[in-house]
């Protein structure tokens, strides 16, 4: 009780602060409502700790307090980027930056109150005259050769969220060392009084259509087939921004490539931050995706696409010899597009040797399987596009990007941005179900034929959810065992490779011996390989009180006819494999 004594008082004292004339009326008006309601739980929620400015910028819930997305935390973290550019970029006449927000309840506000505190300090801002995706952000930045960027929003988080993505020069979201840099200048704002809201609008640019046409012409060079889509230009594409800003450019992209035949769900294409339609706006569920599905049953559709709402993660769905529509993972996605890439790119006679593709150390191995037979380099990096990004940058005038994603929906085509981008994976994605046509397939017979190539593989995710303090010393105390403990056998087959990027180190079980990892920081994440080739990747979540198990498990596949057992078999490894780890 008397903790619970102490935490109430810490958390009113703190509160009552934001009494003071330093807020304006309407949240001083919220948090007193809090403190005058009997029950805490809210005031404790609000206030019980600072909303962290972490490596990926900010992300909450919105509302009054501390703990919570408004103007005042977002006005920190902006005051102590500004504060840290300025140190980092003191020798430049003018240090500029972009900013951008999605769709979400309060990002225009948070958007133009970022734009204020950047011009009041003296910077140079291009805010975007209306919403945007995410990777016309990072675009921006590069293009107009800004220093830094923010971009407003909580990607495919529920309506309550909102975010702040911090970006460096490059385009792409921050590392070290300015990540810990930026955290540490976030810190050293004390009062709300250190903040510069008065803005300068002198300082700011208003920037928009300009830049979709610089932006849509630079996707438009990725095509590589557009000779199929000539011949194709009728497919039938259902395509959903689920209330998000893809409905901006995505359908003009998708023109722009030579598609003439784009079907949208209109309730969809309605831009809201309350995601009025779904339950979560997000195309890695199934629900997100229904009312699309029943658009494509209703229109005998090719092809299904969707966006979340910041438009950088890419859904999609095909249709089945049976003639049903089944989502496909984020593996399958990576892996047809990066297929399509480097074969057309072979195709055209454009390999020289000197391309490269990039995956992140949870995504399928397939990809390394398919990069090996086409002679092209990959390489493996942390989950995050930030990662992906850093891997473009070390190569950067030395050899040729050909394309990178990861798991988790997220599939970067191009290096003139450097974060995810569904504006160009899904024209690319539609280009490449063109060209299987041209060649007599349809979309899940080009899936079917890379794993008759290159092997076949089926993976999935699993999040073991664990709430509270309890629950993150029980995510602690799994991992320990992961390591301590480490499984011999998963699935029937010996566990021969183990990776800890905790340590870096990588253990050859049967040899007994230990190498050092190549990567650029560490990790706390887990693999296991099995001499089957089942891999097994643990880790917890940066974000969510969670421990995920990535599970990944191949198999042959000789002919198309092969593929439901092969997904059968598949999947029944995966059950032994969930029970070896004691998650079944």
């Amino acid at each position: 009780m008397e903790t619970n004594n102490e935490l109430m008082k810490t958390v009113t004292e703190k509160a009552n602060l934001w009494l003071s004339d330093a807020y304006d009326e309407e949240t001083r008006t919220e948090v007193k409502r809090m403190l005058e309601n009997p029950d805490p739980t809210e005031l404790i929620d609000s206030f019980y700790k600072d909303l962290e400015f972490g490596t990926g910028g900010l992300r909450g819930i919105m509302g009054a307090g501390s703990n919570r997305m408004n103007i005042y935390t977002v006005g920190a973290a902006t005051q102590g980027l500004a504060n840290y550019l300025k140190e980092a970029f003191a020798d430049l006449p003018e240090i500029s930056v972009a900013v951008g927000h999605d769709v979400r309840n309060n990002s225009r506000k948070f958007a133009e109150i970022v734009a204020d505190i950047f011009s009041a300090n003296g910077i140079k801002v291009y805010l975007f005259d209306d919403f945007r995706p995410t990777p016309e952000l990072s675009f921006a930045i590069r293009h107009l050769g800004c220093q830094s960027g923010v971009n407003i929003t909580a990607s495919h988080n529920p309506k309550e969220y909102n975010g702040y993505k911090a970006y460096w020069a490059d385009g792409a979201q921050i590392i070290a060392p300015h990540d810990v840099n930026i955290i540490d200048h976030v810190n050293r704002i004390n009062s709300v009084n250190d903040i510069k809201f008065k803005g300068n609008p002198d300082k700011i640019q208003i920037i928009g259509e300009e830049l979709d046409k610089e932006f849509l012409a630079a996707i438009k060079g990725l095509s590589l087939s557009p000779d199929a889509i000539q011949r194709h230009k009728d497919l039938k594409i259902v395509y959903t921004p689920i209330h998000g800003t893809g409905v901006k450019l995505i359908p003009d992209s998708l023109r722009n490539f030579g598609f003439e035949n784009i079907i949208h769900v209109p309730e969809q294409d309605i831009t809201s931050g309350n995601f009025p339609t779904v339950e979560s706006p997000n195309p890695e569920v199934p629900s997100a995706m229904a009312m699309a599905i029943a658009k494509a049953k209703e229109t005998q559709a090719d092809l299904i696409m969707a966006s979340d709402p910041d438009a950088d993660r890419i859904g999609c769905v095909l249709r089945d010899a049976k003639g049903e529509y089944v989502l496909i993972n984020g593996n399958q996605i990576v892996m047809i597009l990066l297929n399509y890439i480097m074969t057309r790119n072979a195709e055209l006679g454009r390999l020289t040797g000197n391309e490269y593709i990039v995956k992140t150390i949870v995504t399928t191995e397939t990809i390394k399987s398919i990069a090996d037979k086409n002679n092209i380099r990959m390489f493996d990096c942390y989950t995050g596009f930030k990662w992906i990004a850093a891997v473009i940058r070390d190569h950067e005038g030395t050899a040729r990007y050909l394309g990178g994603g990861e798991e988790s929906y997220g599939f970067l085509a191009e290096d003139f941005c450097r974060d995810k981008d569904a504006v160009s994976a899904i024209s690319l994605m539609a280009e490449a179900a063109a060209w299987a046509k041209d060649k007599g397939m349809d979309f899940l017979q080009m899936l079917q034929d890379i794993y008759i190539k290159y092997g076949f593989s089926h993976e999935e995710g699993i999040s073991v959810v664990r709430k509270g303090k309890q629950g993150a010393e029980e995510i602690q105390a799994m991992m320990k065992q992961f390591r301590e403990n480490p499984p011999r056998q998963l699935g029937g087959s010996d566990v021969v490779t183990i990776k800890d990027y905790d340590t870096l180190n990588l253990t050859d079980v049967k040899a007994g011996t230990v190498t050092k990892l190549d990567m650029p920081t560490t990790s706390n994440v887990l693999q296991y390989f099995t001499a089957d080739g089942t891999k097994v990747s643990v880790r917890p979540s940066g974000t969510e009180p969670k421990i995920k198990f990535y599970i990944e498990v191949h198999g042959t596949m000789a002919t198309a006819a092969d593929y439901d057992k092969a997904n059968t078999d598949a999947l029944a490894k995966i059950e032994a494999v969930k029970k070896d780890l004691g998650i079944a």
